[in-house]
């Protein structure tokens, strides 16, 4: 093993790729910095083998991200060197050592999940921990619910909530005409004011930073359609003054703004509904289009100065001839705007045949679909149901399904039961981080998909 000291700080050769020779055991210890002595046994020689371990070892020493820096150095031996060093050693440590910044490859947000699952000899990690605790990921990430239906709310929704692990939700409130719009409002305002100890108002990226920070979650306030607005611009002033920070712009059908996805046209937003994109960027009210037609989905990406969002939708590739979902262009327009699309977890929006041919799995099909589609900085989560799930909350066949078959149309295709097992609970996003875990999904791509590509669209979007 090889040891270089620069300046009192000590490094270390941990890995020596597997080429002819037996793996080898390497031993590191830096009483610098007060780390124990940790052995391993590398078999192979991809990098993601020292990836993984970088992100063990970080852990496993409670290296804090926002002051130290991981890196690897390949030398010219085809040795690999691990490195601890503080952001404001590093500078100075490069000039001691003559080494060229281009030389260092930056290790953030690797893990586990970043190996070749496929590659056989993988298997030879498997005596070492697990790096990044995928549970433990989920427990210190930003985790955010694009759409959660509010109806009824009670104390069975406050302990699921806390069961959840959410920082943040968009609360969709029941809609109607500007009076119940504003009536619902009021309603959250105070139940968020005599609950100060569980929930935050959510008017800025910020609150749900510091929602997490105190242990809350922040919640924000919205709406599915916009006839509340009803045929005034100036109501817009009004709803955002009462607290409203979402709104979509259609809701299956037609509206003063637009159509919508169930409509038999195809017109896409009106002038009013165009007038009404502008004054909701200029406010901060985002535009969400979920349940929007194609052509009105295509115009509020088009007509919006700021990304729109999809905060509750499916992909068209994956679920074809389903009007909820979304083509593959207009997610790619989307994305390209700075937008975020919600993965739905309503599960006979994924796919037919619910429990056969649509599981789980489905549903991370949709989110890499929309990742390789969008990028992996424009997809999250979402329910479009209670925060119990479905079940807990009370749905039956007879007060669910039946009345969906003529409320919506045909095209919709429901089903009974309508949820997938695994996101009808209150854990729901630690199955899917544990399958994107295992899809081969970075944890900082994973942190991305809980929550913080939607913190990123918050503060692109919000005024306050």
């Amino acid at each position: 093993m090889r040891v270089n000291k620069f300046d009192g700080i000590t490094f270390f050769i941990v890995v020596q790729p597997f080429h002819k020779t037996k793996p080898v055991t390497q031993k590191l210890t830096n009483q610098t910095h007060g780390i124990l002595p940790y052995r391993f046994e590398v078999f192979g020689e991809t990098q993601n083998y020292l990836q993984a371990i970088v992100l063990w070892l970080s852990r496993k020493i409670n290296i804090d991200k926002n002051s130290s820096l991981l890196y690897v150095v390949k030398s010219q031996l085809n040795y690999s060197t691990i490195m601890q060093i503080k952001r404001r050693d590093f500078v100075k440590i490069l000039a001691l050592a003559g080494i060229l910044p281009e030389q260092f490859l930056p290790l953030q947000n690797l893990g586990m999940n970043s190996i070749d699952r496929n590659d056989p000899s993988a298997d030879n990690l498997k005596s070492m921990p697990i790096p990044g605790n995928i549970d433990k990921v989920y427990d210190e990430a930003i985790v955010h619910d694009g759409l959660i239906i509010t109806r009824n709310w009670n104390e069975a929704s406050f302990e699921a909530l806390q069961k959840s692990g959410y920082t943040g939700f968009n609360a969709s409130l029941d809609s109607g005409n500007l009076a119940n719009a504003l009536k619902n409002l009021n309603e959250w305002q105070n139940r968020i004011k005599e609950n100060p100890g569980r929930l935050v108002l959510a008017k800025s990226a910020e609150d749900f930073i510091n929602a997490k920070k105190e242990k809350k979650v922040a919640v924000m306030l919205g709406f599915q359609n916009s006839t509340i607005i009803e045929n005034s611009i100036d109501n817009l002033d009004t709803l955002y003054k009462a607290g409203t920070r979402w709104m979509q712009l259609t809701y299956n059908e037609r509206n003063l703004l637009g159509d919508g996805c169930t409509e038999r046209t195809n017109a896409g937003l009106s002038d009013f509904g165009i007038e009404a994109v502008a004054r909701m960027n200029e406010l901060g009210i985002i535009i969400d289009l979920s349940h929007c037609g194609v052509q009105t989905t295509n115009d509020g990406i088009k007509f919006s100065k700021t990304g729109a969002s999809i905060n509750h939708s499916m992909c068209e590739a994956l679920h074809k001839n389903h009007p909820r979902a979304k083509t593959d262009e207009q997610i790619r327009a989307m994305a390209d705007k700075g937008g975020v699309m919600g993965i739905i977890c309503l599960g006979y929006m994924i796919g037919p045949n619910l429990g056969i041919d649509t599981t789980l799995e489905t549903y991370v099909d949709h989110i890499a679909h929309a990742v390789k589609i969008g990028g992996i900085d424009h997809v999250g989560l979402a329910s479009d149901f209670a925060i119990q799930g479905l079940q807990a909350s009370g749905a039956t066949r007879e007060n669910w399904y039946v009345p969906r078959l003529t409320r919506f149309k045909p095209s919709y295709k429901v089903q009974w039961p309508p949820w997938i097992p695994e996101l009808d609970t209150t854990d729901r996003y630690r199955h899917v981080v544990r399958l994107l875990d295992k899809r081969g999904f970075s944890t900082g791509d994973i942190e991305k998909i809980l929550g913080q590509n939607w913190l990123r669209f918050f503060r692109e979007t919000l005024k306050s």
